[in-house]
C-alpha cells in the first residue's frame, strides 16, 4: 500500500506534524520511530499505521518526513540511500532538521534527489503552526502545492529563502518556548498579587493568544497596539514601564540571536 505522508521519528516535532497529517486522511500516513513502543502508542492514538523500520517508510510513502536530530541525519540518510535510488523518484525527502541546507542534505545522502526544508513549530500539534518552507529544484510546483494543502491542518506555511530560514526559524520554531516561558511569569505575576494558579494560567495563555490575534488581525504594528492599551498614568504604562527597566527587548533579541547561532553551528556539524 502507498502513503501520502510517512514519518521517519514520532518525536515532539515529528509527532506534531503526523497529527496535522492525519486530520486530512490517517489511512494515508505512516509512522516509525527508533523507540517502536513510541511510535506504536501514536499511531493508535491518530487512528493511522504504523512501520516496523525506516525503509519501509521510505518505499511507501510520497512525502518522507526525516524527524531526526541533526547530529543523526547523515547515518540515517546513508541508510535509506539504496532504497531510494532504488525507488528512482515518486518521492519527496522532508527536512525538519535546525541548520541543515539542502545542499548539505543531497552530500549526506550521496545523489541528487527532491527534497523539500521546512521549519515548522510545536503549536502544528493544534493546527496553529508556522512552518517555513523551501526547496530545491527538484521538487515539482505541483507536489509542493499539494504538500501545502493536505498539510493546512499544520497552520500557516510561508515559502521563504532558504538562506533566511535559520534566522526565522530563530523566531518561529524557537519562539514557543520563548512565549511559554513569559507566559509562566505573566501567571506567576498573577499569583502573586492572589490568583489561583489555575485562573492565572488561563488568563495569561487567552492573553497571548488574544494579542497575537489583534497583531495578524489588524495588520497594525504592536507598538500602536500597545500604545493604545496604555491610559496616561495608569497601570498599564507603570507595568510597560517595569518591563524596559528589566530589559525585556534586549532579553528577547539576545535570545532570538543566541538562537541563530546555534543554528548556524548545528549546520558545520
Amino acid at each position: 500500500m502507498g502513503y501520502t505522508f510517512g514519518f521517519i521519528g514520532a518525536g515532539n516535532m515529528g509527532g506534531a506534524l503526523a497529527r496535522a497529517a492525519c486530520r486530512w486522511r490517517p489511512e494515508q500516513v505512516v509512522l516509525t520511530d527508533r523507540t517502536l513502543d513510541k511510535a506504536v502508542a501514536l499511531a493508535e492514538e491518530l487512528d493511522c499505521d504504523i512501520a516496523m523500520d525506516n525503509d519501509a517508510v521510505a518505499r511507501e510513502a510520497k512525502f518522507i518526513f526525516l524527524g531526526v536530530k541533526p547530529q543523526m541525519m547523515a547515518d540515517m540518510l546513508a541508510a535509506l540511500a539504496p532504497t531510494l535510488e532504488e525507488r528512482g523518484g515518486g518521492y519527496v525527502l522532508v527536512s525538519m532538521a535546525a541548520g541543515l541546507t539542502i545542499a548539505r542534505l543531497e552530500e549526506m545522502l550521496g545523489f541528487e534527489a527532491p527534497i523539500l526544508r521546512i521549519m515548522p513549530n510545536t503549536p502544528a500539534a493544534i493546527g496553529e503552526g508556522m512552518i517555513l518552507y523551501a526547496a530545491n529544484d527538484r521538487v515539482a510546483a505541483a507536489d509542493v502545492e499539494e504538500f501545502c494543502d493536505k498539510m493546512v491542518g499544520a497552520g500557516r506555511f510561508d515559502a521563504l529563502d532558504e538562506r533566511l530560514i535559520d534566522a526565522a526559524s530563530s523566531v518561529s520554531g524557537c519562539g514557543p518556548a520563548f512565549v511559554y516561558q513569559f507566559i509562566e511569569a505573566l501567571a506567576d505575576g498573577g499569583v502573586a498579587c492572589g490568583l489561583p494558579r489555575p485562573k492565572a494560567m488561563e488568563y495569561a495563555a487567552q492573553t497571548l493568544v488574544g494579542a497575537a490575534g489583534m497583531v495578524l488581525a489588524t495588520g497594525r504594528h504592536p507598538g500602536q497596539l500597545k500604545d493604545e492599551v496604555c491610559s496616561p498614568g495608569g497601570s498599564t504604562i507603570a507595568g510597560v514601564y517595569a518591563l524596559e527597566k528589566g530589559g525585556l527587548r534586549a532579553a528577547v533579541m539576545s535570545a532570538v540571536l543566541e538562537s541563530f547561532e546555534k543554528n548556524r553551528e548545528l549546520g558545520k556539524q
